[in-house]
């Protein structure tokens, strides 16, 4: 069988002998790229929720108290800022230590314990202390050092000790029982600083987990000393680990001061970008580029504004991207993304029936005839006299007037007045009715269909991004749904009344409405209790009834069946 190849221009459309379609676009359908129609959803700017880390520290501080009558009133609170880059870092659960206390790269201390049994030429079990030297005493063999040797290493170490002394038929076990503690004290802007004990391998990420975490609005998290005898010996930039996963490798002694200094220069970020936090740098300025290779905005981001105080006074900026990048931040400034650059290349997408790419890249302004002149159909199949669209933001004015009309009628409900306590009984029921129904078509997800064609002919309307192109293939099928007892799909007879396509179904159902029922046409129309005949490809939807006791809830909740039907296709009953 050969499939006949025709353009839509076979309803009449114009051919342009000229389409704005994107350069990645061919015009020859057999070749046109298709481009994924997936419309790029702005990030929500959520902040994490940091009182665990700061253990409730904003609900813990004194409650501003009202101000005796002559004084002046308190200052207005300060708006929300985003929370510092890295304040969920100690929310996690930390392991402060291994069961044993140990691990393989431990190093012994003094103070250690270690257990020797020796067996063979010579018998020893004992438990031996490391001294202040380093050294373990055994029996026969003298003093052997052990002190800076890793755990996995100490039998390897004694062994070859006790060998130079036996050097045949000895056999020896060590294992290392209990590390030695050590005391570290954190103190800086952390929330419980004080005298905190640990183990000498334990990383600087658990000494300041102990101490509840660095102060969000206080601590630094980039400038972290670690002081021995009143000396620096370590700095930690916590940055390097939130980013690139760097742990810093430190070996704690007994009398180490973790200090968490400052909070030093910081810069807001909101808009468009991946990590919208409050963003630390470790010196006295920054540039625009610092800051996004941290803050990540999205690659649909064409300008940055920012704004904060100079020595001057008030500043504020809003430049493309290229230009944001030498910009000198300072402390205290905000800046947030923004694309602004409106995209001249639109997605469109194609079903139904129809030949060649799915989704097709093409100009901002071109308008629905220019697109089906390039989209090659079989005529023998594609009903080209019904082309619709589904449009994104019809659907939201559907559910905009949906959830409108439900209000009014949860309003109508809950406001009538009832005369007696019978009256009154009846009212509840029906509230409670209504409410079901109310939360069964808030699920309702309209389509957002736009009829462009009518009597052979399409409107020429301009296409948006997102816009979905239907055309329907052609049928000889009548469907019948809604409230029949047998919803199928029945052969078109010209002579069949909507009645009779009823009864092929099975008849009414109880709930059914015999007068009422919507015929879906083919070119995505909907009419409700129309006197046209049905046509090849229609769909006929019965409607349910609606016994209520007040008039006004009756015809609201008509208007909401209708627009169901209307908007979704589906019949709803209550």
């Amino acid at each position: 069988m050969t499939i006949r190849r025709t353009l839509l221009t076979t309803v009449g459309l114009a051919v342009l002998a000229t389409v704005p379609v994107s350069a990645s676009v061919h015009p020859a359908m057999a070749q046109t790229r298709p481009v994924a129609a997936s419309a790029p959803v702005k990030p929500q700017s959520r902040p994490i929720d940091t009182r665990t880390v700061q253990q409730r520290q904003l609900d813990d501080r004194q409650p501003v108290m009202a101000q005796p009558q002559g004084q002046q009133p308190a200052l207005p609170a300060m708006p929300e800022l985003p929370p510092p880059f890295g304040a969920n870092l100690f929310s996690g659960a930390f392991q402060l230590e291994r069961s044993d206390g140990l691990n393989a790269d431990y190093v012994v201390a003094p103070g250690d314990r270690i257990a020797i049994r020796v067996w063979g030429e010579m018998t020893a079990d004992e438990v031996a202390a490391v001294d202040a030297q380093g050294n373990i005493f055994i029996p026969s063999v003298g003093p052997v050092q052990v002190a800076g040797t890793r755990a996995n290493e100490l039998d390897a170490k004694v062994r070859g000790s006790l060998r130079s002394v036996y050097t045949n038929n000895v056999e020896v076990y060590v294992n290392l029982l209990t590390a030695t503690p050590v005391t570290v004290y954190v103190t800086g802007p952390v929330l419980q600083p004080g005298q905190y004990a640990g183990l000498p391998s334990d990383s600087l990420l658990s000494f300041l987990h102990r101490a509840g975490g660095i102060d969000a609005e206080r601590g630094s998290y980039r400038k972290i000393k670690v002081l021995r005898a009143g000396k620096e010996v370590a700095r930690v930039d916590l940055y390097r680990f939130l980013i690139d996963g760097h742990v810093p490798a430190f070996r704690f002694r007994d009398g180490d001061v973790v200090l968490v200094e400052r909070q030093g220069l910081t810069v807001t970020v909101d808009g468009t970008a991946r990590n919208p936090f409050r963003f630390e740098f470790a010196g006295s300025t920054a540039t625009g580029a610092e800051l996004m290779d941290i803050a990540r905005p999205m690659p649909k981001v064409s300008h940055a504004g920012a704004s904060g105080n100079r020595d001057s006074g008030p500043f504020s900026v809003y430049v493309p991207l290229s230009d944001f990048r030498a910009l000198r931040l300072q402390d205290g400034d905000s800046v947030r993304f923004q694309a602004d650059d409106h995209a001249q290349i639109i997605d469109i997408g194609i079903e139904g029936s129809h030949l060649g790419p799915s989704y097709y890249a093409v100009n901002r302004d071109t308008t629905l005839k220019e697109l089906l002149d390039h989209i090659a159909v079989d005529t023998g199949s594609a009903n080209v006299q019904a082309v619709y669209l589904r449009r994104r933001s019809v659907a939201r004015q559907q559910r905009q007037l949906l959830d409108e009309s439900l209000r009014r009628l949860e309003q109508s409900v809950l406001t009538a007045p009832a005369s007696s306590d019978g009256e009154a009984t009846i009212r509840v029921q029906e509230a409670a009715l209504v409410s079901q129904f109310v939360e069964r078509a808030r699920a309702v997800q309209p389509e957002g269909r736009v009829i462009v064609a009518r009597d052979g002919k399409v409107a020429d309307i301009r296409l948006e991004d997102g816009d979905t192109v239907i055309i329907p293939q052609q049928s000889d099928l009548i469907m019948i749904a809604g409230e029949v007892l047998v919803p199928q799909a029945v052969v078109y007879s010209p002579r069949s009344s909507a009645e009779d396509y009823i009864a092929r179904s099975g008849g009414l159902t109880e709930r059914a409405d015999p007068d009422r029922f919507a015929i879906m046409r083919a070119n995505g129309a909907v009419e409700i209790a129309s006197t046209e005949p049905l046509r090849p490809g229609d769909s006929l939807l019965v409607l349910p009834k609606v016994d209520t006791k007040g008039l006004q809830i009756t015809k609201d909740i008509m208007q909401v069946i209708y627009q169901i039907a209307v908007a979704a296709a589906v019949a709803l009953a209550i």
